[in-house]
């Protein structure tokens, strides 16, 4: 990697909506801000529920 290049990446978690449960980390794109699809939230599988859920972003 160039020495001074800055990256515009950012790890958050992507948190069930039912369980609350913190079961994925991600990185996302911070320049020009967050895209409308990651705001509503992912269709992603949940290992407690045992089915795809609802999972919005979590910012530590």
């Amino acid at each position: 990697m160039a020495k001074g290049k800055k990256l515009h990446r950012e790890y958050v978690w992507l948190q069930c909506t039912e369980t609350g449960d913190l079961n994925y980390r991600t990185q996302v794109n911070t320049k020009g801000g967050l895209p409308e699809k990651l705001k509503a939230g992912l269709k992603k599988y949940s290992p407690r529920l045992r089915k795809k859920t609802v999972h919005k972003i979590k910012r530590k």
